[in-house]
């Protein structure tokens, strides 16, 4: 579709039988062939403790990136703030704008905050779904719960190792009101003390914040005056919910004059619709590793994933179903029919693409396939 960008988003996957050191040569690899593609964006993940996710800190890697591409814009998709501080993620932009001015871009996203004190406003009335589709016929399947992951004992370890002993996450919103006010450089703690981030305070970063619902991310962002980007790859239930409630929060600010949305989404596409539906094959039994609180596991070939599918039960194919039901699968023109109802059902402003699959070069051939089908758009 004209003057809709297509960007990446990268977890950095381990293929089954590959190591964290192959994973971060393929993605710096394709990183460079996804600028020659003319991508506009490539974004890094964070995610930890997940035996095939080499994701871990998106500053490390889009450092390692910068260094190997020019003109593609590279960021974070997201840095987790319930995990770390303000100041320490502005001097971490900081260093890395500092050698690469002008092409990064700061994602923030909640996972591991401290919930807020504020109540953020209801999201606005839903565009309509009928029988799990949006007016134009998006899919838009039933909402997902995560509250079983919660309790869990890796959920739980996840959540100490990531804190010092006794520390309590900053409240989100006023975590991102500090990040921002290090890069202009006004910080002034509760007493009126000064304090500057060097490298940082300055820095020529684009601000983005990433949300799943219509909730406290998307208000944030709209508060704000800042860019939103909303996860139909994650949360396809509440992609509506988000878009929506981010344009009824927004208000004009320095960085931004009106809303500006980007939508991700899951794409695997190959010359014809059976080889996708053949590379797709290992995303169900990797969707539900994570939703199992197993981890994500290193991503299986066809042949593995079938094994393990052979012995799942109706419980097991409904954990996985509103991801699988929402991967975009098939040939270049089918994807990107799908990829243009989802832009028009959502008024994206650009689309995010993530695409796993277990050999490389058929990774690296779905992204130049979808690149070419939507510049002849």
């Amino acid at each position: 579709m004209p003057g809709v960008p297509l960007g990446v988003l990268d977890l950095v996957p381990i293929p089954s039988g590959a190591t964290a050191a192959r994973a971060l040569r393929d993605t710096i690899d394709l990183a460079r062939q996804t600028e020659r593609f003319g991508y506009a964006r490539y974004w890094f993940a964070e995610h930890h403790l997940n035996p095939g996710v080499a994701g871990s800190s998106p500053a490390v890697v889009l450092a390692l990136t910068a260094a190997a591409t020019s003109t593609i814009r590279i960021g974070s998709g997201a840095v987790l703030l319930g995990h770390r501080t303000a100041l320490s993620t502005v001097e971490e932009f900081g260093l890395i704008d500092a050698l690469h001015p002008g092409r990064l871009d700061l994602g923030l996203g909640r996972s591991g905050a401290r919930p807020s004190g504020r109540t953020a406003p209801p999201p606005p009335a839903a565009t309509p779904v009928t029988e799990g589709r949006a007016p134009n016929g998006l899919k838009i399947p039933p909402r997902f719960s995560f509250e079983h992951l919660i309790g869990t004992p890796r959920f739980r370890l996840q959540q100490q190792l990531l804190h010092q002993p006794g520390a309590r996450p900053q409240d989100y919103g006023e975590q991102v009101d500090d990040v921002l006010a290090f890069l202009r450089g006004d910080y002034r703690a509760a007493d009126g003390t000064e304090a500057h981030a060097v490298p940082g305070e300055g820095a020529d970063l684009e601000v983005w914040i990433l949300g799943s619902s219509g909730g406290e991310s998307a208000d944030v962002a709209g508060r704000n005056g800042l860019r939103f980007a909303a996860n139909y790859h994650v949360s396809p239930a509440t992609v509506l919910e988000a878009a929506e409630g981010y344009r009824a929060a927004f208000e004009p600010s320095d960085h931004l004059d009106k809303p500006y949305l980007s939508v991700s989404a899951d794409v695997v596409v190959a010359e014809d619709d059976e080889t996708a539906r053949e590379l797709a094959t290992g995303y169900g039994p990797w969707v539900r590793s994570i939703r199992t609180a197993e981890g994500a596991i290193p991503f299986p070939t066809p042949d593995e994933a079938r094994a393990r599918t052979r012995t799942w039960t109706e419980e097991d194919h409904a954990l996985v179903a509103d991801r699988v039901d929402t991967q975009f699968v098939g040939s270049p023109a089918k994807v990107a029919d799908r990829l243009e109802q989802l832009q028009q059902a959502t008024g994206a402003d650009e689309l995010v693409i993530t695409t796993i699959t277990h050999d490389h070069a058929d990774r690296v051939r779905s992204y130049r396939l979808l690149a070419e089908e939507w510049g002849r758009r």
